[in-house]
């Protein structure tokens, strides 16, 4: 008995008062004095605040709807802070110092883990040979991850224990780079990446990496989070985890599309509805800075080559969630995959009138042919874009695309102006998980405030943007009637900032600080608790 009431306890919908606070509603209706929640729900507009319930004097700062991002990896970001830290690495030499210092305070045999190499970041721009790593590594088999995550770098160890050599074969979907003689580089791109298996974590690992995973949104003021690609077991520990009240995130899960006997038992959730699985995450081609986005066309810089299709079953996976009532989740960069994803979606059997109730989604967009961007409407598509790869790639994506086709990528605001809901997030931990730099993005498209825009014609006006972070990604995860609007009824999900992010200079998006994260009416995050 005394379990299930405190079991209750941990569950029940909060109460809150937050008074002195400016309010942005994410509509064009305001907000007039303090804030009250009953039951994890906000209250009518005016409504008494009650006494005896936890409350909080904001001293005049910005609340708005609570900031998602539509697409994130928890599991990834929670191991990223454990392993080698490689982003921003300004050479391969760095690279290959911090893995080494690394080496010298892990036991010997054990592997090295480390993420977030980028060549284009390099003098030389060019991928990275094993040598310099083997020579540095021998007593550890060592696994470099890219910052896209579609591309590896192997050390001697690693390969040898898996028994790639110079034989071995790329597999359907995948590359094995080759230097001048024929023997592996050891970058291993998109499905060759599965020559190496890799160490699996424990259980236990797993739930520390989530729950650091957590801590982390909540200092960056999301509320919620679309995890885009998860197996079965972390889904089933994240809703016990939620059931018992260690959970607080709301998540949208979207399950690896091998999951195939998951994904057949349909949708679950969580008792309360903060974690749901309902949505499958599936792949088209691999990424544009490791040449895998499948293009149209020839890379301007790789002569007759188009990229790495990743669609071979895609159409069974697309009419299982069909049939099962699974929103299916499309990674998409190239505009070859954009295309070959559309006629999937478009040659799906649908029972009546749910092709548009599916809402099915393309995540990244990020080359999408003119031609095909009308067909977005007519299937009820929704782009789910990421606006800091705009200011990641677009130093080195013209080399990659080309004049032309780089005038017509990273299209949100046109993609918005068709109507459509589009989604934003930021791939973290490709991306900072910081939603202040996705909105600095979508608004200026530059990568620092100093710098020249990469995409003017693509900036969009301070609430769309903000947008794309609350209405539109909820509505992404069909969530709409609860969340992105501060209005009477809805869920008590808020961010609150130390400035108004709607109205402030462009600088200050990036400046400002939070000051509240709550979620349901729980305060998850206080700044200097």
């Amino acid at each position: 008995m005394s379990l299930t009431i405190a079991l209750a306890f941990v569950l029940a919908p909060q109460d809150l008062v937050l008074h002195n606070v400016r309010v942005w509603t994410g509509t064009d209706a305001p907000w007039r004095g303090h804030v009250v929640v009953k039951d994890g729900r906000i209250a009518r507009e005016g409504a008494i605040a009650p006494t005896g319930v936890e409350s909080r004097d904001l001293q005049g700062a910005w609340l708005m709807p609570g900031l998602q991002d539509a697409h994130g990896h928890l599991l990834l970001l929670g191991s990223a802070i454990e392993e080698v830290d490689l982003f921003g690495a300004k050479s391969y030499a760095e690279v290959v110092d911090r893995v080494q210092r690394a080496a010298a305070r892990t036991k010997s045999g054990e592997w090295i883990v480390g993420r977030g190499w980028d060549q284009n970041l390099w003098p030389d721009a060019a991928m990275p040979h094993h040598r310099d790593l083997s020579a540095v590594t021998t007593d550890h088999p060592v696994w470099l991850v890219r910052v896209d995550g579609h591309a590896a770098l192997a050390n001697a160890r690693a390969m040898a224990g898996a028994a790639v050599s110079k034989s071995t074969q790329s597999p359907s979907g995948g590359e094995i780079l080759r230097d001048e003689v024929g023997e592996p580089t050891g970058v291993l791109v998109d499905l060759a990446m599965a020559l190496v298996p890799q160490p699996t974590p424990s259980p236990q690992a797993v739930e520390r990496r989530l729950l650091v995973a957590q801590q982390q949104c909540f200092l960056a003021g999301l509320t919620c989070v679309h995890d885009a690609g998860v197996d079965e077991g972390v889904v089933d520990w994240l809703i016990a985890a939620a059931d018992r009240g260690e959970w607080r995130l709301r998540t949208h899960l979207m399950f690896a599309a091998e999951q195939t006997e998951a994904i057949r038992r349909g949708p679950r959730a969580s008792s309360s509805g903060l974690v749901a699985a309902r949505a499958v995450k599936a792949y088209a081609d691999g990424a544009l800075g490791s040449r895998g986005a499948f293009l149209l066309q020839p890379y301007a810089d790789k002569k007759g080559y188009r990229g790495l299709p990743l669609s071979a079953g895609l159409q069974e996976v697309a009419q299982l969630c069909a049939d099962v009532g699974m929103q299916l989740c499309v990674h998409a960069i190239g505009d070859a995959a954009n295309r070959k994803v559309l006629d999937v979606f478009e040659a799906t059997r649908f029972q009546d009138g749910q092709r548009e109730r599916a809402r099915w989604r393309i995540e990244h967009c990020q080359v999408v042919a003119e031609t095909d961007r009308a067909r977005f409407v007519a299937l009820s598509v929704i782009p789910s874009m990421q606006p800091t790869h705009l200011t990641s790639d677009m130093p080195w994506a013209r080399s990659r695309l080309g004049e032309e086709r780089i005038s017509t990528a990273y299209a949100w605001s046109e993609l918005l102006g068709l109507g459509l809901p589009v989604a934003f997030g930021s791939d973290f931990p490709v991306e900072s998980v910081d939603p202040r730099k996705g909105i600095f993005a979508a608004v200026t498209t530059k990568a620092t405030p100093d710098g020249e825009p990469l995409r003017k014609d693509q900036q969009l006006a301070r609430v769309d943007a903000l947008r794309g972070f609350t209405r539109h990604a909820a509505h992404a995860m069909f969530a709409e009637d609860d969340l992105g609007a501060i209005a009477h009824g809805k869920r008590a999900d808020f961010t609150v900032f130390d400035r108004d992010l709607s109205a402030c200079s462009e600088d200050e998006i990036l400046q400002a600080r939070v000051v509240l994260t709550v979620v349901d009416g729980r305060i998850v995050y206080e700044a200097g608790k």
